[in-house]
């Protein structure tokens, strides 16, 4: 009897220890279950558009696919080139001819190893030839593709290419097995630290370690579930309650999350823009969009929206990318009302005009730096109303289709000084949704391809940055800083001049 009540009694101080240790996991300093599972859940505004890498488009995309796969080379956290499934790489003299050694330790996520006839295929289907989809536009510059043996690639090219080496990267060229044809978006299989497991559309995309990866003890983290979450508030108390272990907050909550989270601070380099479709009238005339530019103030949309933690910028290109920049023209179009209306008023609308800014609802700062916008805009007599949709249906109508009039989105930064600017390209059907065109514009981007001179290079980019300042291609904002709130036992998050949530390096400590 007395060791009944012995028994009885030990259990009940063991359910309350356990209770107790229950109640310390949940709140929002503490460890969250990531710690004992080693399993991570980090919190994304929406959907990937697309699991198969040479389909998908949206950022939000590869922050979460490129942990799956990898190209013949990668771009490191200070924007250079390293190898990767290729363990070396030699370019030609002339610049003409690139040639890569593959690694002999790569291996699929299926536990095949990486083959020259997945190089060939991967290669083949980007181009087209593998039934007769062209998935990239990356290689029309291609002469020739040779594999003289089961270890080397050779790219041979019709002309120097000063960019090409960023082709090859995981965001334009992921390699992916012949053996997975048809299912590559279905069943993603890549090379990286981490496999694919599930996707919940709406929900959730789960990763897991892949247990034969080429990198000695990577990564050390045995799951990934990236979920999705647009709303800020609910993102954060579910942070607070311990359902995430990492979320990007905005810097007006940092005093909610300063004392129980780590928080990292990221350079972004991207350019937050309100941006015109050319195609349509007003925008079609440059004094339309200088007066808009004139119109809207910067700094209150740093302020009101970022509060204070951007920026401020007059082209596409951020001070992330160091001697790439060109400074001073984000101080051309400072607020002018009265100059903004002379403008108008010389293009031919002394009364403005009635307009639509459509914005996607997967991110509120859309939405909150359109409002500005909007205020600033009355102002010079447009009338502008704010749309806001759905991220699918921005990137269907506004991004794919160029069904807008003015649009407001972060154009995401890259590591190619040539790739952040290539966008306005008048012949970039694919990413030139502003449908602007310039002859100076794409001359100048075509020269510094065939340039071999790193500083003559820098003068012609600088030079590209002037046009689009001068043209008002968009309303160019600012370039506004990343804040990530993360579990205090995390570490080993790794900042890419280019959205990437890297896991490959993340881990719990205690």
């Amino acid at each position: 009897m007395g060791k009944s009540h012995y028994y009885i009694k030990m259990f009940l101080v063991i359910m309350a220890c356990m209770l107790v240790l229950s109640a310390c996991s949940g709140d929002g300093g503490g460890s969250s279950a990531g710690n004992d599972s080693n399993e991570l859940k980090v919190r994304m505004n929406d959907d990937p558009d697309f699991l198969d890498p040479h389909l998908a488009t949206a950022s939000i995309s590869f922050q979460m696919i490129l942990n799956m796969f990898e190209g013949l080379v990668a771009s490191t956290t200070d924007g250079t080139i390293e190898p990767v499934i290729a363990e070396k790489f030699d370019v030609s003299d002339d610049g003409l001819t690139y040639t890569f050694t593959l690694r002999d330790d790569v291996i699929f996520h299926n536990g095949d190893p990486v083959t020259i006839d997945d190089i060939k295929y991967t290669f083949d289907r980007l181009m087209g030839a593998t039934d007769g989809k062209q998935y990239s536009s990356e290689f029309d510059q291609v002469e020739s593709l040779e594999m003289p043996d089961d270890k080397t690639v050779v790219f041979t090219l019709k002309e120097a290419n000063s960019n090409f080496l960023y082709s090859l990267t995981p965001l334009h060229a992921a390699i992916i097995p012949k053996s997975n044809d048809g299912e590559h978006n279905e069943h993603p299989i890549g090379t990286g630290p981490f496999k694919f497991v599930s996707y919940n559309p709406g929900a959730s995309l789960v990763l897991e370690k892949h247990d034969q990866y080429w990198k000695e003890n990577l990564p050390y983290l045995n799951q990934v579930e990236f979920v999705f979450q647009p709303d800020d508030q609910s993102a954060l108390l579910a942070m607070q309650a311990g359902e995430l272990d990492l979320t990007g907050v905005k810097a007006n909550r940092i005093p909610e999350v300063e004392n129980d989270f780590k928080l990292n601070y990221q350079d972004n380099n991207s350019s937050l823009v309100i941006t015109f479709n050319e195609a349509k009238e007003p925008f079609n005339n440059v004094k339309v969009r200088q007066a808009i530019n004139y119109a809207v103030s910067r700094q209150d949309i740093i302020d009101t929206v970022y509060s204070g933690y951007a920026t401020k910028l007059g082209s596409n290109m951020s001070p992330a990318m160091g001697e790439y920049y060109r400074d001073g023209l984000q101080d051309v179009y400072d607020q002018d009302i009265e100059k903004a209306k002379s403008l108008l008023a010389e293009a031919g609308y002394p009364d403005g005009f009635k307009t639509k800014i459509t914005v996607s609802s997967h991110n509120t700062m859309y939405a909150d730096l359109a409002q500005v916008a909007v205020e600033n805009l009355r102002e010079i007599g447009i009338d502008a109303e704010i749309e806001v949709v759905e991220w699918g249906i921005w990137l269907d109508r506004v991004y794919k289709g160029r069904e807008y009039e003015i649009t407001a989105i972060d154009l995401t930064g890259r590591a190619s000084a040539y790739e952040i600017l290539n966008d306005y390209i008048s012949t970039n059907a694919a990413e030139n949704f502003f449908n602007f065109k310039n002859e100076e514009f794409d001359k100048v981007m075509k020269d510094v391809l065939l340039e071999t001179d790193p500083d003559k290079q820098i003068e012609l980019y600088k030079r590209a940055q002037e046009i689009l300042n001068e043209e008002a291609a968009a309303v160019y904002i600012a370039d506004y800083q990343l804040i990530w709130a993360m579990d205090k036992n995390l570490e080993g998050q790794k900042m890419y001049p280019f959205w990437f949530h890297d896991m490959s390096e993340m881990k719990f400590t205690e």
